[in-house]
């Protein structure tokens, strides 16, 4: 995200930065699944909203909550917010862009009386193409206002709708991403790292206590609120949180791959999720790599469901014995076993002034880390450019694909269905790579593909396998059009999006140049664009945003 305000629209399915890189993010760009937060950030969210239950058990107990009800969707009126339409720039003056994906843009924007500078994400209207879509937007409102004044939360400021968009105004976050304040500063140790981690697991208890449930905790959501050396850290993008009443149950996957938890991925589920995906972040703070890693998102999800967690290669072996007995605690498989958050804050290793050694950590542990986060920005710019080349024509038509295939009409699609289906539209896929399209699709295991799994792999497909798409993002560096990109062009292209430091060119040209002649050819950088997508992405209407 660079410097992005709270939820910039410009996080490649917020996909950015990482291998494998999927889905977009309705803050902007577009945002991925993948490893790490550099590396690969997949994001998926399965579509199926209607399929979240309410089931309730005795297991959970808390006070009882009162929720704000979504007003009901008022599409007929044209209308997101159920309210009278307004000008933002009757009060902002919007700036330039900070951010961009396919359904928004994010801008600087300064508050006309105040000269307060701030965020203003700006989502269209026109390609929110279902009440599903309509409630997303909703929802994020009402929690980021329900959040208003919990510190570490990235602050709302207004919120406006006219004919064409929803303009969402925030507080600017332009300090950069958490990963970039402990790579600036150099010493790190334990105890820095538990500073961090208090204050991320103090805003996963305060949003508990009040029945927020955020599903998509990861370091890029993190931000500095400014470049001061004491800059306060805020949780950003909401987009994906839902209310929760005690004992409610989730169905519907949702996430990052690298931090998603192993209930969500059973599709049974409820805020101890939270607790797991911020597990992971202590997790990489301490060691510079996921937990669960592997090089397709696939193969990332059978790790997370095998649950095996390695403290014995380096550093781990340093690393104090309170550090891991944390994360092994917040890592337990089973959500009744793991630790609350309150729990968490209560450890001895987390507490200010507690068991975490203030010593450097293993000097490896930083170069990881910032391996890490920048690994691949460059595909994060590559798939904001892919994310805007998706058109509403072919969202529709990913619909009336999903009909066409369901010959039987059963809402669903067979595996048979789904190959001669293939076939009519012209796919080339030879029938294993049809058996890999479906079994990444089939969440469920049920031997169908709903709906809902149809349009997350399928969307994936047309973003990241089209080559009008990966030519398009490919122009979108070379400018002078000689079918290279050059040192210089890649500086060029990554300042605009607050990422052009010389070091991190450097790294990004060493990866992917294969052939070691200084830059970036097409093959190349289509070679970077597919790695670790062997598996078609779970992508979601958030991460399409």
């Amino acid at each position: 995200m660079g410097n992005q305000c709270v939820g910039a629209i410009g996080g490649p399915y917020k996909q950015e930065k990482a291998h494998h890189h999927v889905g977009h993010g309705r803050d902007g760009g577009v945002r991925g699944v993948g490893h790490g937060q550099g590396q690969n950030q997949q994001h998926y969210r399965q579509q199926n909203v209607q399929e979240r239950g309410v089931e309730t058990t005795t297991t959970r107990t808390a006070p009882p909550v009162t929720m704000p009800k979504p007003r009901p969707v008022n599409v007929a009126a044209g209308t997101v917010l159920g309210k009278p339409l307004s000008d933002v720039r009757s009060v902002y003056t919007l700036g330039k862009e900070l951010g961009r994906g396919q359904f928004g843009v994010t801008y600087a924007c300064t508050n006309i009386k105040t000269g307060e500078h701030l965020a203003c994400k700006s989502i269209a209207k026109r390609k929110l193409i279902s009440k599903e879509d309509i409630e997303d937007v909703r929802r994020e409102v009402q929690i980021m206002h329900h959040l208003s004044g919990t510190p570490n939360v990235v602050e709302l400021k207004g919120v406006f709708e006219d004919k064409h968009h929803v303009h969402i105004v925030m507080e600017l976050c332009a300090g950069g991403e958490l990963f970039d304040r402990i790579i600036a500063k150099g010493h790190y140790s334990e105890r820095a790292a538990a500073a961090l981690c208090r204050t991320i697991v103090s805003v996963v208890h305060r949003c508990h206590s009040l029945n927020v449930f955020h599903r998509d905790l990861k370091p890029e959501n993190f931000l500095l609120a400014n470049k001061a050396e004491n800059s306060s850290l805020k949780a950003t993008d909401f987009g994906l949180s839902v209310f929760f009443k005690p004992g409610e149950v989730f169905h519907e996957i949702v996430g990052s791959a690298y931090y998603v938890a192993p209930e969500v991925l059973r599709r049974n589920y409820g805020p101890e999720a939270d607790v797991w995906s911020a597990g992971v972040i202590v997790y990489i703070l301490l060691c510079g790599v996921p937990p669960f890693w592997a090089e397709s998102e696939q193969g990332i999800f059978d790790a997370v469901l095998k649950g095996y967690i390695d403290f014995k290669s380096d550093p781990w072996p340093k690393v104090s014995a309170a550090a891991k007995d944390l994360v092994s605690k917040m890592l337990k498989q089973d959500p009744k076993e793991r630790l609350t958050a309150q729990e968490v804050l209560k450890h001895p290793w987390m507490k200010e002034d507690g068991d975490a050694p203030d010593e450097p950590l293993d000097n490896a542990v930083l170069t990881r880390l910032k391996n890490f986060s920048s690994a691949n920005k460059m595909k994060k710019l590559a798939l904001q450019v892919i994310a805007q080349s998706l058109s509403e024509d072919e969202i529709m038509g990913l619909k009336e694909m999903f009909k066409a295939m369901d010959t039987d009409n059963s809402g669903t699609i067979t595996f048979d269905e789904l190959k001669e289906g293939l076939h009519r539209q012209g796919s080339k896929l030879v029938e294993s790579d049809v058996k890999k399209l479906m079994e990444a699709a089939d969440v469920d295991g049920n031997g169908k593909i709903d709906f809902s799994e149809f349009i997350s792999a399928t969307m994936h497909m047309n973003k990241v396998e089209k080559e009008d798409h990966l030519a398009e993002a490919f122009q979108h560096f070379d400018t002078d059009g000689s079918g290279y990109i050059t040192v210089e062009e890649l500086q060029e292209a990554m300042a605009k999006n607050g990422m052009g430091d010389p070091e991190t060119i450097n790294e990004i040209i060493r990866e992917v140049d294969t052939d070691n002649d200084g830059r970036i050819d097409y093959d190349e950088f289509v070679a970077m664009m597919r790695k670790g997508n062997e598996v078609p992405q779970m992508t979601t209407r958030r991460h399409r945003r």
